[in-house]
This record gives structure tokens, sequence and C-alpha cells, in this order.
């Protein structure tokens, strides 16, 4: 195995690790596809399972023979960084979650079409940037029979460090991408490709969450607005139905990664 034990902070080998943002390490090997930082061991397995390929490795010392060591013999002859505990914290400005890190080159990823095509339950994100909320949904939709995830230009990453951390390493197991160029009026998309689309917002015409008009559809699209905004206006005039779920004790709202679990449980597949 290429072991290296860190006895030099400023390694340019470890700037992916250190000094690197996540939009540099996207647009890392521009025009091509960029790189990502993959954390803990769960994650980096599911990665792997789908494919992704590692570059380097940045291992705390006393998991090398421990629960890392089956992901260094999965990596091949890739570059393996370790030091202890606090050295790689000083690299990486936080401590390590199971003490393992792996930076690992992005796909290219699928077309809009391809993927709604496939699917009958798609969650669509319009421009949100928590990267937590982001990745708390991937993992709702992914446990609860949403089979796809579609974003807005205006949304953060799904790659990004915190939202593959946070998703738990479900945005490598559930197809997504942006709506590209048809982000401008993208629900005329979705009704293109047979969606009937719903739009989750507080307003007067709404209905209930449990009507069961909204099961029935074959090809359903549930559209998620940031958390302060909401929806845009326009989103909400064009799309089929406007849904909210109801609330006790005054309450008017749930966080979206909240809203989300609800909604998926409530109108994805149930062949559980």
């Amino acid at each position: 195995m290429n072991i290296t034990e860190i006895n030099n902070l400023e390694l340019p080998e470890l700037k992916i690790y250190s000094s690197t943002s996540e939009v540099q390490l996207l647009r890392y090997y521009e025009p091509d596809e960029g790189i990502f930082i993959a954390e803990s061991p769960k994650v980096i397995r599911r990665a792997l399972d789908s494919g992704y390929t590692p570059i380097s490795l940045l291992i705390e010392r006393k998991y090398i023979n421990g629960q890392a060591s089956d992901i260094m013999s999965r990596c091949g002859d890739i570059p393996v960084y370790t030091a202890d505990s606090e050295i790689l914290t000083a690299i990486a400005g936080f401590k390590l979650t199971q003490g393992v890190l792996c930076a690992m080159r992005r796909k290219t990823l699928p077309d809009a079409v391809e993927i709604c095509s496939n699917a009958s339950r798609i969650a669509v994100l319009e421009d949100i940037m928590n990267q937590t909320n982001v990745g708390a949904i991937f993992r709702s939709a992914s446990a609860l029979g949403f089979e796809a995830v579609i974003l807005t230009s205006g949304c953060s990453n799904p790659l990004y460090r915190r939202s593959v951390r946070v998703s738990m390493g479900t945005v490598f197991q559930i197809p997504w991408t942006y709506i590209g160029n048809s982000d401008s009026d993208y629900v005329s998309f979705l009704k293109n490709m047979g969606f009937s689309t719903v739009a989750m917002a507080l307003d007067d015409n709404s209905v209930s969450i449990s009507n069961p008009v909204l099961k029935a559809q074959k090809k359903l699209a549930v559209i998620l607005g940031t958390e302060g905004e909401g929806l845009k206006k326009s989103t909400i005039s064009a799309c089929d139905y406007t849904v909210k779920i109801p609330m006790y004790n005054g309450v008017d709202s749930l966080n979206v990664a909240s809203a989300s679990a609800v909604t998926f449980w409530e109108l994805g597949k149930k062949e559980i």
C-alpha cells in the first residue's frame, strides 16, 4: 500500500483536504468533472459501491488496520496519508468522523430527461442552498420511496462534504441532476415528462397531503422550496396542486428537510 506518514502539513497533496474550497474542488479538473470529499467509512463504502473513483485517502493511523482496512484494500495503490487525530484535525480544520476522508472524482451527471423517464416519484429542489437540508432531503427521498432528485441551478451541490455526510451516502444511491436549460420553466418540463406537479407551500388554496387524488397519480413530482422564502409564486401557480401538511398547536411550518420526510412517506411508493 502507498502509505505516507504526514510530517509536513504543507504537502501540496494535502491541499484538497485543507485549503481548497468546495467550489474549487467542484472545478478542480475543469472543464472535466471535479472532486468531492467523502467522510466516514460508511459513506466512502457507499461511494465505492456506486462506482466513484478514489484519488487519495486521509486516515487516522489507528484505523489503518481497523475499520478502514477494507476501504484501503478496495482503493488499490492510491496515496494514503496518515497521522494521529490531532494532526488530521489541523489539516482538515475539523475532527474527522470515524477518522477517514477520501477524495474522489465526480461523475458526469445524467440528463434530466433520462432521469424523469425512468421514475414515477421524484423530488424537485428549488434554490435550496443549505447543505444540511439538501443532504437530509436526499436521505429521506432514498429511504421513503422516491426514485430521483432534480435540482434547480440555485441549489447547493449535493456532493459538497456536509450534504454527503448528512445524507449518509444516499446521494450516491439515488439518481440526481440539475434541471439545466429548462431551469427557467422547469414545471412545464416536468409536465411534458408526464408528471403531475405538487408545490409544497402554505397557501389558502392548498389541498391536504392526505388527499387520495395525490397518491393516485401515476407520476408525481414534489417540489420543495427554500427555508425562508419558500417556492416562487410563479412555481406555485404553474403546478397542478398546492399541498400543505396539516399541523397542530399553531405551528405553521416545518423545516424543509422535516417536511420532505413527511411528504415522501405519504406520497412515495409503499412497496415495503
